[in-house]
């Protein structure tokens, strides 16, 4: 199984936990889909060869538990629009549709990074159980 693989550099990570906590990862920006909030992308600068990773939204969805409101206020006073400028990370305090969206930003931003000496010797013994 594989979470996700760098087209740059071809890092690849097993599972979503290695990749929040991979010090080489930062979280930079959002491409939202109106559409589709689940659709959007957040995205990543890959410090080790300089690339941007792209993942969907809808595979960070389950990190918020809290209200998802049905009315969109995208381009309304009660607009911060947040949304409409992709490397605003901030949260969104409008009680909008895209607000959870906002949230899961700010769970992914703040995520724990591990050293990366940590995250080899995680990444042998991930690699030695499915030999």
């Amino acid at each position: 199984m594989l979470f996700k693989e760098c087209t740059c550099c071809n890092r690849r990570w097993l599972t979503r936990l290695e990749f929040l906590t991979d010090p080489n990862l930062k979280l930079v920006g959002y491409q939202v889909n109106f559409e589709v909030l689940e659709l959007g992308y957040f995205l990543f600068n890959h410090d080790s060869c300089g690339s941007t990773i792209a993942i969907h939204a809808d595979l960070f969805q389950d990190l918020y538990n809290g209200p998802v409101f049905k009315v969109r206020k995208t381009h309304t006073n009660d607009c911060n629009a947040h949304c409409l400028h992709q490397n605003d990370l901030e949260p969104c305090p409008a009680l909008c549709e895209c607000a959870y969206v906002r949230e899961i930003l700010q769970v992914v931003r703040n995520w724990p990074k591990t050293s990366i000496q940590s995250m080899e010797t995680t990444r042998t013994v991930q690699i030695g159980n499915l030999l």
